[in-house]
């Protein structure tokens, strides 16, 4: 292994220590009383490390997030993009089944440091900014869904693209399930069923699942 691929190899070991340390902090402390000394300390690195090798308090956050979302121990070894199941997909019951999967395993794994961005929105205005932005990439993804579902003349009529990324948007947000699930103790199997329904029913046409909906 040459000196650049050892040296990239502790970067990326390095920043996985940081990124562990943040996401046990951030959960048991929640983000404002969790400082980057305590990050750094449970690292075991110096806290301009984390600077070098992620950023500042919020872009830790971030990084964070996306470790959970990817659910494995390193991103590359997570579920591949939405776009890319959606791609294959050949019937709007497929769609919606995977677009079902996807937003209540992201949801289950990633509640948590959701309800901590929630937490810290209120407070820090780079959280705020980053849950905004989050967000939006969401309703950029359920795009995608909506234009997949209409090229296979399989969305509703009358709804544009843009309406059924919002209605997927509202229907999977992370605060929904975290009211739901969470506060409400709707178990993820009723969770999954209830969105399935409210996603098929929103979105497709009548009779597009018709002899599918044992699959979803």
């Amino acid at each position: 292994m040459s000196i650049k691929s050892r040296r990239e190899a502790q970067s990326r070991e390095t920043r996985t220590l940081i990124v562990r340390a943040a996401l046990q902090l951030m959960l048991e402390r929640g983000y404002i009383s969790t400082t980057l000394g305590s990050i750094a300390a449970e690292a075991g690195v110096a806290v301009q490390t984390i600077y070098n090798s992620v950023g500042g308090k919020a872009a830790v956050l971030s990084a964070v997030l996306d470790r959970v979302a990817a659910r494995a121990h390193e991103p590359e070894a997570g579920p591949p993009p939405l776009r890319s199941q959606i791609a294959e997909a050949r019937t709007a019951a497929e769609i919606v089944r995977i677009l079902t999967g996807w937003i209540v395993d992201l949801n289950a794994q990633t509640s948590g440091v959701h309800r901590v961005i929630a937490q810290a929105a209120g407070v820090d205005a780079d959280i705020a900014e980053l849950e905004m932005r989050r967000s939006a990439q969401r309703l950029l993804q359920y795009g995608e869904v909506a234009t997949a579902l209409r090229s296979r003349h399989s969305l509703r009529g009358g709804v544009s693209d843009h309406e059924a990324a919002a209605t997927v948007w509202a229907l999977g947000h992370p605060q929904a399930y975290r009211s739901l699930v969470l506060d409400l103790g709707w178990s993820d199997a009723a969770y999954r069923d209830w969105l399935a329904k409210a996603l098929q029913g929103a979105l497709s046409l009548p009779g597009a699942h018709r002899g599918a909906t044992d699959q979803i």
